[in-house]
């Protein structure tokens, strides 16, 4: 059965293991499809940008460490993948790659009466973002966002 203790075991390791390979591991994925159990493993350079060919190594060499250390114990499928372009984003680490680039946040809560912003990030630090907007520069507090997105 998959919960939330293997959940976090298989970031622990899988983020151990990225990290060492210098990468950003952004996210595991799980779920139930027709096929059996499904576990997408998003990952991304600290740059941004990760190459279908890096994906596959990392399948594999991800898949070989998973089956070696017999976490799981019934069948699935891996897929290590880009998050993409039309990634949200949720951290600092994810809005500091966006540094200088142009951005939509939607709010949970109003800041400065608004629910809605699109502008430039001008800076990303522990636990919100500076935004530049037509009027200045908001600051935004990441707990207050619903949805942000990288304009193109």
């Amino acid at each position: 059965m998959y919960n939330e203790e293997l959940n976090t075991v298989l970031k622990d390791i899988i983020g151990a293991f990225l990290s060492e390979q210098g990468l950003d591991f952004v996210d595991l994925i799980y779920r139930y499809e027709s096929g059996g159990l499904v576990l997408r493993v998003l990952v991304d350079t600290l740059e941004g940008g990760i190459s279908l060919g890096e994906c596959t190594r990392l399948n594999r060499q991800i898949s070989i460490m998973l089956d070696e250390k017999d976490i799981i114990k019934t069948g699935y499928t891996l897929e290590v993948s880009s998050p993409g372009l039309d990634r949200l984003l949720k951290n600092q680490k994810d809005f500091m790659r966006c540094l200088g680039k142009k951005i939509r946040v939607l709010l949970l809560e109003a800041v400065e009466g608004k629910m809605e912003f699109i502008g430039e990030v001008k800076e990303a630090k522990e636990g919100s973002m500076l935004l530049g907007i037509d009027t200045g520069v908001v600051e935004i507090p990441f707990v207050k966002i619903m949805k942000a997105k990288q304009i193109f």
